[in-house]
């Protein structure tokens, strides 16, 4: 997993936001749950064995650009092509030392509608990176095995990638999507990415960019009794960021890197709380010893499920998708919220879709710019609150009726501010190589004084990478800080970040935890606050 550049100096202010919401998923049958076979675990184990030998008698690692890698290449490549899997690699120009990506296509299925799976094939320079990433690379590579010797009927068309070099930048993923015709990523329906599967002291993150198809390895995980968390920690820092910029819709599962274990995850999967999820992350430790079984042979299961839900078996037929963003505003009585509605055709043609809006609060609006979009496309939605709205929230519904289907979307509508106070905490703190900052502030706030909840923090520091920003909460969550914009590596300014907080009551005590990856840097958390 690659982790973007951070703030040289910087201003941050963090607003609490909620997550796309998008047509469910059609619903668990015994049917689709007995369809995907079981992945073999010790398949798997074998994959990362010899991934693990190759590291081993090539420096210690994997890396684009070192011999490891290669190396590494050739092993998937030739299992592979004794599957009966159209392989091309496709050398990547931009990478270290011109390193390959490896994209595999099995030869059946809708060739206009493509279902694809990937994860980057190399590790860090300081080790072999059997997690990272290792495991997202031997699981999709026996799913891939497994899909050949099942030969099922296939409804759609499945791609397989390996990409080179993400750790200095995503530079394989990039150059793959880059390079491709708009004709042809148009065909490609949903992009599904595993980095890091196997932490020692994992969680179940599942990316949670589009629901609808977050809720396919959701329901998955429902039927064996395990509850699944947004991925926040490794949002856009990923290969699926360069899919998703192309405006393919992403989805994924990862088992968690450098962030904190929270009691409260603790308590939802086990392991130890206050540790990091991958105490070997980017580590020369990161090796075979680093794998635990339980993760790795779960998420592969849920890989297979996903699969073969989505690409195998008759046509669905024509079908699309609904998303809202942001899916949540607050404003003042007499003011309006916009709101993105993002159409994506899922199956067969596209279709024209009517939009439409129900539940507005008194005195409320909604109009849609333009009313109707083919599927794929997008529309502006305004609401507007008058005078007399009334304060309160309000969950609105955002329709489209298609020719064959209808589908629908929720945004939450908060009128008026209530009571604002501000908790400061003006203590400096320094920000010290290779450790952890925790910065705690106590907020009194109380009736409606909740979430949201805005966080300013002020702060000097020489411009590197890996600096890990989360909030932990009152209640024990924890929310990790992400950009929600380009982080320019240069001057002082103002940057913005979002952090999912849906429900937290503002009143308790608050800690802001810094924690610097990177060494040959200094810096100091200034002060930072609170404002309900």
């Amino acid at each position: 997993m690659k982790w973007g550049k951070r703030l040289g100096a910087a201003v941050v202010g963090m607003a609490a936001v909620l997550g796309v919401v998008t047509a469910p998923a059609q619903a668990v049958t015994a049917e689709t749950i007995t369809a995907a076979p079981d992945i073999s675990l010790a398949n798997v184990k074998a994959h990362l064995s010899a991934l693990q030998t190759i590291a081993n008698q090539n420096g210690g690692n994997r890396a684009s650009g070192r011999p490891g890698y290669p190396a590494s290449v050739s092993y998937v490549e030739q299992k592979l092509r004794a599957a009966g899997y159209n392989v091309t690699l496709q050398t990547c120009t931009t990478c270290a030392g011109s390193s390959q990506n490896v994209i595999a296509e099995w030869p059946q299925g809708d060739a206009n509608q493509v279902i694809m799976l990937g994860a980057h094939l190399d590790s860090v320079s300081a080790g072999p990176g059997i997690n990272d990433n290792g495991s997202g690379s031997a699981s999709i590579l026996e799913v891939a095995l497994t899909l050949a010797r099942e030969n099922p009927a296939m409804a759609k068309r499945v791609r397989f990638g390996w990409w080179a070099d993400e750790e200095s930048g995503l530079r394989g993923s990039k150059f793959y999507v880059n390079n491709l015709p708009q004709t042809e990523r148009t065909k490609i329906k949903t992009y599904l990415n595993f980095d890091m599967i196997g932490s020692d002291n994992w969680g179940y993150f599942v990316y949670d960019d589009v629901a609808s198809v977050k809720a396919v390895f959701d329901e998955y995980f429902r039927t064996i009794g395990i509850q699944t968390e947004g991925d926040t920690e490794g949002d856009g820092r990923s290969d699926h960021a360069s899919f998703k910029s192309a405006g393919i819709p992403v989805g994924g599962l990862a088992t968690g890197a450098g962030y904190t274990k929270s009691a409260a995850q603790q308590q939802k999967w086990g392991g130890t709380a206050g540790r990091a999820f991958d105490s070997c992350y980017h580590r020369a430790c990161d090796t075979l010893s680093n794998i635990p079984d339980t993760p790795v042979e779960k998420n592969s299961d849920a890989i297979a499920y996903a699969l073969w839900k989505l690409a195998v078996g008759a046509s669905t037929g024509n079908d699309f998708s609904l998303a809202l963003s942001p899916s949540s505003g607050t404003v003042q009585a007499g003011q309006s919220a916009t709101v993105t509605v993002n159409t994506t055709t899922t199956s067969g043609t596209a279709q024209a879709v009517s939009l439409s809006a129900s539940g507005l609060p008194a005195g409320a609006t909604a109009t849609f710019n333009p009313a109707s979009v083919q599927s794929g496309g997008s529309s502006t939605l305004t609401i507007a609150t008058s005078a007399s709205t009334p304060n309160g929230t309000s969950t609105i519904t955002v329709t489209g009726d298609g020719a064959s289907v209808d589908r629908t979307a929720q945004y939450t509508l908060t009128v008026g501010t209530g009571g604002v106070r501000t908790f400061s905490n003006g203590t400096d703190y320094a920000l010290n190589d290779y450790a952890t900052v925790n910065s705690p502030i106590t907020s009194t706030a109380t009736g409606s004084a909740t979430s949201p909840v805005k966080v300013t923090v002020t702060g000097t520091h020489t411009c590197s990478e890996d600096l890990r920003i989360s909030l932990q909460a009152p209640d024990g969550s924890s929310y990790s800080v992400k950009p929600t914009g380009s982080l320019p590596c240069t001057d002082l300014g103002t940057r913005t970040y979002s952090v999912p907080v849906t429900g937290e009551a503002a009143s308790g005590t608050w800690t802001l935890v810094l924690y610097d990856a990177y060494a040959q840097d200094t810096g100091t958390l200034d002060s930072w606050s609170i404002t309900v």
